[in-house]
């Protein structure tokens, strides 16, 4: 069985998330999205807020499901038996850092690949920090945002 993880901090979620998970979806038996705890990144949306965001972005895919981790990433691939790491790449800039993580996790552990999926070029521009800026700012993030997430209205406007 391939089993392959999406990790991120999905804060929040957005369009270019979901298209990178359907696609993943049919590449693979099994699909975690896991939803990181990044100890350098201060998360604007709690966790259970992200992950009813996702788990409700994803309740149509039967081979998807969520998860939360602590750690590095190839520990947490092989505690639940994943071979593959999916990230996202819009730019040349993300390829960079990207595969610079990329080759430190082969090192780490050699058995698993991280395989990197390009993004729909109608999401090349939608980033979450720029969305937490718009609402932060008041604005309407909608368009950049899976239609099942709403923003409460306390983010709007909330100073950090």
């Amino acid at each position: 069985m391939k089993i392959a993880i999406f990790p991120g901090s999905f804060d929040p979620i957005t369009k270019g998330h979901e298209n990178l998970i359907y696609r993943a979806s049919y590449l693979f038996d099994k699909l975690i999205v896991a939803i990181g705890e990044n100890s350098q990144k201060h998360s604007f949306f709690p966790l259970d807020l992200r992950k009813n965001w996702v788990q409700t972005t994803i309740k149509k895919l039967s081979n998807v499901n969520v998860d939360v981790y602590n750690g590095l990433t190839v520990d947490y691939c092989k505690n639940i038996g994943a071979k593959y790491i999916v990230r996202g790449i819009r730019t040349f800039a993300d390829f960079e850092f990207e595969n610079h993580i990329a080759q430190m996790n082969k090192i780490l552990s050699p058995d698993i690949e991280t395989i990197f999926l390009i993004a729909d070029a109608k999401y090349a521009a939608v980033k979450s920090s720029l969305i937490k800026e718009i609402i932060k700012l008041g604005g309407n993030p909608s368009h950049f945002l899976p239609t099942n997430v709403i923003i409460p209205t306390e983010f709007f406007n909330k100073k950090i």
